[in-house]
């Protein structure tokens, strides 16, 4: 008896049904960074206040979405909710509510890091050539700031590629949940797994290719004065 079925195998990688759902997880991804990114700097702000009440409730937020487990935060939304008489989501509303609320924890630190590692002297320097504070952040701040967030950003959407899978827990269609379906139907466990693992690497190596040019390009202006500085450093 078999146990390959290499027919069935090379079919799914036109099947458009499963290709559908490698479409919708690279949407449920670009939007949960678009918002958890939005979210995650509102957070870093609110972090980098001197208003205690603002900086403790950033805190607290990312202390509770960094320290429980998407799953446990996905289903609160999607089924917990409604059973307290709350607002009821869709599954694509509470997918993404979720994603992006996890995101954004991960993202604030991130952001926030990113900021701190602007000098303060440059900051103030600017304002003692009379720049508003919106004229320091676009021109000091956050061209300085790109060269500390982006490689860690980069890993994030990575890593988010393949987190939303964990939404096919509430029946998200995304690729996981559609290759699950097809599963179920034609019982080729193995042959659809393999498809779903391969899709999901096509796409973070197309990513990670996206990635590098980024990096690459935010990072010019370090390559001159970052070798002489470890020229220094191993000697």
């Amino acid at each position: 008896m078999s146990v390959w079925n290499w027919e069935g195998f090379w079919s799914y990688f036109t099947n458009l049904y499963l290709l559908e759902g490698a479409l919708w997880t690279i949407g449920l991804t670009i939007n949960t960074l678009v918002f958890g990114g939005i979210i995650g700097l509102v957070l870093a702000v609110m972090r980098l206040s001197d208003n205690r009440v603002l900086s403790g409730a950033a805190q607290g937020y990312i202390w509770i979405f960094r320290g429980t487990p998407l799953l446990v935060q996905l289903i609160i939304i999607y089924t917990g909710l409604p059973q307290l008489g709350l607002v009821r989501f869709t599954v694509l509303q509470s997918a993404l509510l979720g994603l992006a609320l996890n995101e954004a924890a991960y993202l604030s630190e991130i952001l926030r890091g990113g900021i701190l590692s602007v000098p303060k002297g440059q900051i103030e320097a600017a304002r003692a050539l009379g720049l508003k504070r919106m004229q320091i952040f676009n021109r000091i701040v956050l061209p300085q700031a790109l060269r500390v967030i982006i490689p860690p950003l980069g890993n994030s959407v990575n890593g988010l590629l393949k987190t939303t899978s964990i939404a096919s827990v509430i029946s998200m269609e995304e690729v996981l949940r559609r290759g699950q379906i097809l599963m179920q139907q034609k019982f080729q466990v193995l042959e659809v797994f393999m498809v779903v693992a391969i899709l999901y690497l096509a796409m973070t190596t197309c990513w990670d290719f996206v990635q590098r040019r980024i990096e690459a390009h935010y990072g010019k202006a370090y390559g001159p004065a970052v070798e002489p500085q470890l020229a220094r450093d191993d000697h």
